[in-house]
């Protein structure tokens, strides 16, 4: 409700400045912001500044590391102002000293020479490869130029002294490699790593520390900046990540200047503090930096220097009040482990879903028009071409006949009636009506055997070319119905990403406080899906020792959510003693038992008959049975290609009907030969105990509901025999305590001296006196195989299922019932 109101207070507000007299106020705000953004980016304020200070920071009274490093940054960016971000590094190191200015120039020169050389020589390796090693040898040789031009002399500690700078400088050249790119990306939802973090830390470290001994107004402006830095860090990223900036900076600041080097202390514990204190707001974060000026600012300067300490802390604390909060949580943003992270996490992943869920919708629709385009043409629009088979036959016999005149002329609808009725008669009509005609025929045409053999020639050719154009038709219906399968699919998919995560929060509080309260420790709950039905709740805890999850989760989740929830999934932590994972769903409302009796033609090990018994998911149930044509291993082919392409179609997500006319299309078209399979499938829906059937060429099913039995049946030919088939589903509520009974043609046909088959099947499946769906099959198969004389004529096979409601395991308790108990003892 908060969420709601605030985005309509949000509308209303956004309406409020387009329409209202803040409108002028707003936009000048952001056209100020936009002044700022310019300034900083587009002329490159930040760099030229960056390096002027780079330029000025010296570390250990003599050592400058940052000099090289940010020349070998900027050159190996290829900015377009290279050259000036070049020179305000020799300013700044001007400002020093002459001596520091020459040895950053000495340094751009070598640096400058070494680079032209290793990229003429090393085509294969990229630039930032050999860098640091360049960044190493050219410092190294600054340094002893620097010392031998100066000094005249050189010493074994002038050549330590070089090697450690040079190794310091290309360290801080890794460390500039990843830290400086960042303040010239354009990307507005960048999510950095921590070690990123770090390196930019160390890059503002380091520009602070160019800083050291600038006063204004007895105000030190390297410390007032560090501590507003450690300000920012604090309140954006917590405790941690202030505490960390605080040491990273107190530690540069501290080699820069040794009389500076409590200052690591102070902003150490500044960070932490104000970390701490960030839920407090600003006022909070203000409160922990003073705290530390007023405990650790005494061992700087004692006393007598903690007025100055204090007055550099409160200018900072005021720098850090007039910063807006927009700007720190666009910060924290990209902090790792903050919440503002964590949404820029959710905004990624959420965008990226949504690519992706387009990317889908796309394909489902290019495959919906795909199928549509791959449809034939409506049946009667395929027909032969009266014209064009006159034209052909008459083009053969009577082109050069001297009674073309007399024919074609005189009496042409008598000769085109008649060579029409010769071509339809001699395929439809009867032997006598065929002879007839011909007689006819023979009384008018002066060429009549040669005309009749060229008319049967171009009905066989005719009757060939329909055939292979129905073939052509009906290949491009397989592949229209199998494209809207796709689609079909992928359209589910793409709307089961749609679905986002729900807010539980306070459903995840109140099942961890109902847990504890019972004395069970879990670590953390997920909740994904509170639906009916649906739900799927993800729980951390310790190792689970004694069935806790079974016993005591699942049963309290039941009370909880007013339904049944069992355990569908636990895993183990790979590390001894570690916490494991469980996975919480809906439990099905209705369980199913099943039983199978099978006998093959005349006692023998290979039966055309094959049955197939699956789940869809976890919510949906399938029992098929697929006789093939005949007997023996062909039919037993046929009947398990038929089962496993209803197993990869279903689970696959495609319709069952639409499964039934793609399965169909295949067997037809594989073969010339008539081979053909029945099918008849049953598909129980665990939830609410709805089944549908469909029956290919198949028996009717049974269904034995307490003393009444009720007759399944549709007319349905078996795949493969046509086409185009059309699938005839019937819909059946069943109930608990249902049994359901499903069998081949041997069974049904086998009692040969029974008239009426329906009548004694139902009969004898009322007299069965057990309910267990295994005796079930195995009564009506020696049942039948004695009505049969004791012998097997046909393949056989019975599938008998029962349907129950779904009892769990352990009963569902409600945890407020033991607190009462526990309260009255």
């Amino acid at each position: 409700m908060i969420q709601k109101n605030g985005s309509v207070a949000a509308g209303v507000l956004d309406s409020y400045l387009q329409k209202g007299p803040l409108k002028e106020r707003a936009k000048t705000n952001r056209s100020f912001q936009t002044f700022l953004l310019g300034m900083l980016f587009r002329t490159d304020l930040f760099f030229m500044t960056a390096g002027f200070l780079l330029g000025r920071a010296v570390i250990i009274t003599s050592l400058t590391p940052f000099v090289l490093p940010f020349f070998a940054t900027v050159f190996w960016m290829k900015r377009k102002r290279r050259w000036a971000d070049s020179m305000a590094v020799l300013a700044g190191g001007l400002t020093l000293s002459v001596g520091q200015a020459f040895y950053a120039l000495l340094g751009l020169i070598v640096f400058l020479a070494g680079r032209r050389i290793l990229k003429a020589f090393s085509h294969s390796l990229r630039e930032e490869h050999w860098l640091p090693a360049l960044v190493f040898i050219a410092g190294f040789l600054v340094r002893l130029l620097y010392q031998a031009a100066f000094s005249l002399n050189l010493v074994w500690t002038d050549v330590l002294t070089g090697g450690a700078e040079a190794s310091l400088s290309a360290l801080v050249t890794l460390i500039f490699m990843q830290s400086v790119p960042l303040m010239s990306t354009r990307v507005s939802h960048k999510l950095f790593r921590n070690e990123e973090i770090i390196c930019f830390v160390i890059l503002i470290s380091s520009v602070i520390a160019g800083t050291i001994g600038w006063h204004i107004y007895n105000l030190s402006v390297d410390h007032v900046l560090a501590r507003y830095a450690v300000l920012l860090f604090a309140y954006a990223g917590g405790a941690a990540i202030g505490s960390t900036v605080g040491v990273v900076i107190g530690l540069i600041l501290g080699m820069a200047s040794v009389s500076s080097l409590y200052q690591m202390s102070l902003l150490a514990f500044s960070g932490v503090l104000g970390g701490l204190l960030k839920e407090a707001g600003k006022i909070g974060v203000s409160s922990g930096l003073l705290i530390s000026t007023l405990l650790i600012g005494v061992y700087g300067g004692g006393y007598a220097g903690l007025g100055s300490e204090t007055l550099d802390s409160i200018v900072a604390i005021i720098l850090f009040l007039l910063t807006p909060k927009s700007m720190i949580k666009q910060m924290a943003s990209f902090i790792p482990g903050t919440r503002e992270y964590q949404a820029e996490q959710q905004q990624y992943v959420r965008k990226l879903r949504d690519v992706t869920v387009s990317r889908v919708e796309q394909f489902a629709g290019l495959f919906q028009t795909l199928a549509k385009s791959f449809y034939p043409a409506a049946e009667n629009e395929i027909h032969d071409d009266d014209r064009e088979f006159l034209s052909k036959v008459t083009a053969r016999t009577c082109q050069n006949c001297f009674k073309k005149k007399f024919c074609w002329v005189n009496n042409f609808e008598r000769t085109q009636q008649m060579m029409l009725q010769l071509r339809d008669i001699s395929h439809h009509g009867g032997r006598s009506d065929c002879a007839r005609l011909e007689h006819k025929w023979r009384g008018l045409c002066s060429k009549a055997d040669h005309t009749l053999e060229a008319i049967q020639r171009e009905r066989r050719l005719a009757e060939l070319n329909e055939k292979m154009r129905r073939n052509v038709i009906e290949s491009r219906r397989l592949v229209a119905d199998q494209l809207k399968g796709v689609s079909q699919v992928m359209g589910d998919f793409a709307g089961e990403m749609k679905r986002e995560r729900g807010l539980h929060e306070w459903q995840e509080e109140m099942i961890l406080a109902r847990l504890n309260g019972i004395g069970v420790h879990v670590e953390s709950i997920e909740i994904y899906n509170l639906e009916s039905g649906a739900i799927d709740i993800e729980a951390i805890l310790p190792v689970d020792h004694y069935g806790a999850c079974e016993k005591v989760i699942a049963p309290l989740l039941s009370d909880i959510l007013g339904e049944s929830i069992v355990v569908e999934k636990k895993q183990a932590s790979d590390l001894p003693g570690g916490p494991s994972r469980v996975v919480f769903i809906s439990a099905r409302a209705y369980d199913l038992e099943t039983g199978v009796a099978t006998a093959a033609r005349g006692g023998g090990s290979i039966s055309g008959d094959n049955y197939s018994l699956f789940e869809i998911g976890s919510k949906k149930y399938v029992m098929a049975i697929s006789d093939g044509m005949g007997h023996g291993a062909r039919a037993d082919q046929e009947s398990k290609d038929t089962l496993q392409l209803l197993n990869k179609v279903l689970r696959s997500g495609i319709h069952e009907t639409l499964a039934i006319k793609s399965i169909n299309s295949i067997m037809s078209l594989r073969s010339t030969e008539e081979i053909y399979a029945t099918l008849d499938m049953a598909l129980i829906d665990l939830q609410n105990a709805k089944s549908k059937f469909l029956k290919i060429g198949s028996n009717p099913s049974f269904i034995k509901r307490g003393g009444h039995v009720i007759m399944l049946d549709a007319a349905n030919l078996p795949i493969g025999m046509i086409r185009h088939v059309e699938v005839d589903a019937k819909t059946q509520q069943l109930k608990s305590g249902d049994l359901l009974i499903m069998m081949s043609d041997g069974i049904f046909d086998a009692p040969v001296h029974i008239e009426n088959k329906e009548a004694w099947v139902k009969r004898k499946i009322k007299e069965l006196q057990t309910n267990d769906p295994q005796e079930i099959a195995d009564l009506l198969l020696e049942e039948v195989i004695r009505a049969g004389d004791g012998g097997i004529q046909d393949d056989m096979t019975v599938i008998a299922a029962r349907i129950n409601h779904h009892i769990p395991e352990w009963s569902a308790f409600s945890s407020e019932q033991n607190d009462r108990r526990a309260s009255r003892a």
